[in-house]
């Protein structure tokens, strides 16, 4: 019985850690035509403990700049990390501004908790010094537009952020917080793996950076419609993420 109870608590603890979709340039902001190639990642994952799920190819990748949609979706490449799918791409930016990348994937089937997740995904680049776009809305299904430019931040600066579903303020909605761990950050029990906010009644909230490197903020919503897997009907969590940088000063 207590073998039992013991691998109940491990299977448990093994799927209570936050699912986010993650985009991860290796530049938040271009300001030389020398480093003007970016690299992009998409990666399906808990960032914080650095385990990975299988991504398959997405239904669409790209990016907004000064309001126009652009698709780079034939352009990814399939690679493997850990055995499991994901995908990467290069993309030379020419122009200045903010590119919004997005990518929006194929809902994933988690049978642990019964749903599908679809977390729609953005990060934002700066090129080149112009500021313009960072705080506009895409028109995504759902979204996260920052309040709070989402780059040039320190530790210890807050972000503040809206949260959108067709467009309208989402009110009382969890957002999970975590960091991209690639540093082997320790924990010192699971609620500081994943933090938890809300918005408020106008679909804003705040978070302050504890760390530098990458944050991710997966507001969780709930789909239009379930979808159908082997004659049963599931939920779908549908996600608005995003992903930005906070650097530690140099002293």
């Amino acid at each position: 019985m207590r073998l039992f109870m013991l691998l109940l608590i491990t299977l448990f603890s093994l799927n209570v850690y936050a699912h986010f979709q993650v985009i991860l340039p290796d530049n938040d902001i271009i300001s030389s035509s020398k480093s003007s190639k970016v690299k992009l990642k998409y990666l399906f994952m808990h960032p914080f403990e650095q385990n990975y799920m299988n991504m398959e190819k997405p239904i669409d990748a790209g990016f907004f700049l000064n309001g126009k949609r652009y698709s780079i979706l034939n352009n990814l490449v399939n690679v493997k990390i850990k055995s499991f799918n994901a995908w990467k791409t290069d993309y030379r930016i020419k122009r200045p501004g903010d590119y919004i990348f997005f990518v929006i994937p194929k809902p994933y089937f988690e049978p642990a908790e019964e749903k599908f997740i679809q977390h729609i995904t953005k990060v934002t680049v700066n090129a080149f010094g112009l500021q313009n776009g960072w705080d506009k809305p895409v028109g995504l299904k759902a979204e996260i537009v920052p309040l709070t430019r989402p780059y040039g931040l320190w530790v210890g600066n807050c972000f503040r952020g809206i949260v959108l579903k067709d467009g309208k303020p989402v009110p009382n909605v969890d957002i999970e917080v975590e960091l991209y761990n690639d540093k082997g950050v320790k924990a010192p029990s699971d609620p500081f793996i994943t933090q938890v906010i809300k918005t408020d009644k106008n679909g804003i909230f705040t978070y302050s950076f504890p760390f530098a490197g990458w944050w991710g903020f997966s507001a969780l919503l709930e789909g239009d419609k379930p979808i159908k897997k082997d004659g049963k009907e599931y939920p779908v969590e549908l996600g608005a993420v995003y992903w930005l940088k906070v650097y530690e000063p140099n002293k």
